[in-house]
């Protein structure tokens, strides 16, 4: 008869084909996240060594090197894991998995040794393991339901965040866009606020200056009524970002309805979202059958 160790491989590669199989439906990608990618796309600053620490398995979301092997969740794609996988099933307890070694980048840990043994952690219903951990600086937030997709997307905010700096003028800044080339709108936004502020004061301003004016006086505003509003509801998936910049690439029609204020037109916007009613149907699909997530502007929490 199969070991119990043997048994626990084989539903965890079950488990691992099922959620491949059904990857479309799921808002979090199957895939682990490379690290060497990331490294590459997000620009990693300095390393340092935190210690010894107990660390959520939740967050464990890419690897350095196996990112393959393993889906999101951990479960083994591969036949040649077997062996290592099922040596550790047999002899880990509570207490007797040692410590792996792991990189943080923002809230996410990838794993540098130790990939079987989160496997069989995670198999086994563990919420925590004990981890060596090496923290990188990063000037952009990574997240443990960020997809490669999301990495990319990281990678413009980053160069957003260099041309404007605005995380230096305003440190709580999380302009969170879903959808690749949005920040390039933000910028022609700000060009054209630019413009109107140096008419306005017949004198020339920095780009960084009229990121901070517009930012003040244009994108948060519209933040507050989509937050007051309850908007995000309506879009799941969606952030307070992709909101404004729909609200922005619409002003025209909402300006000539609503008023050229940025929060009559996000208020005028949130009303057109309310009334329609195939936008309320998808919203609830996406909600309670996809599980997509609404977003509350804050960053994920621990």
């Amino acid at each position: 008869l199969p070991s119990e160790a043997e048994r626990g491989f084989e539903r965890a590669r079950r488990g691992a084909f099922i959620q491949d199989a059904l990857s479309f439906l799921r808002y979090v990608s199957p895939n682990l996240l490379p690290f060497e990618t990331v490294r590459e796309r997000l620009g990693l600053g300095e390393q340092k060594y935190l210690g010894v620490q107990d660390i959520q398995l939740e967050q464990i979301a890419g690897s350095v090197g196996r990112a393959g092997d393993f889906t999101r969740a951990f479960l083994p794609r591969t036949d040649r894991v077997r062996s290592r996988w099922q040596a550790i099933q047999q002899t880990s307890s509570a207490k007797g998995i040692k410590p792996i070694q792991v990189y943080q980048v923002g809230l996410v840990y990838f794993v540098l040794d130790g990939n079987h043994r989160v496997s069989v952690a995670r198999q086994a219903g563990w919420k925590t393991i004990q981890a060596h951990v090496w923290q990188f600086e990063t000037r952009v937030p990574l997240e443990p339901d960020d997809a490669l997709e999301d990495v990319l997307i990281r990678q413009e905010y980053l160069e957003f965040l260099e041309r404007t700096q605005l995380d230096q003028h305003r440190p709580d800044i999380y302009m969170i866009l879903t959808r690749p080339g949005r920040y390039r709108d933000f910028e022609e936004q700000i060009a054209i606020h630019r413009h109107y502020i140096e008419v306005a004061r017949g004198e020339n301003i920095s780009f960084q200056e009229a990121a901070v004016d517009w930012y003040d006086s244009v994108y948060r505003p519209m933040v507050d009524v989509i937050h007051e509003q309850k908007m995000l509801t309506l879009f799941a998936g969606r952030t307070e970002a992709d909101l404004v910049n729909w609200i922005i690439g619409n002003q025209a029609r909402l300006r000539q309805r609503y008023g050229g204020q940025a929060q009559d037109m996000a208020s005028g916007a949130a009303g057109m979202a309310y009334k329609n009613l195939w936008q309320r149907i998808l919203s609830w699909f996406r909600r309670k059958v996809l599980r997509w997530p609404v977003h509350t502007g804050e960053r994920w929490h621990q």
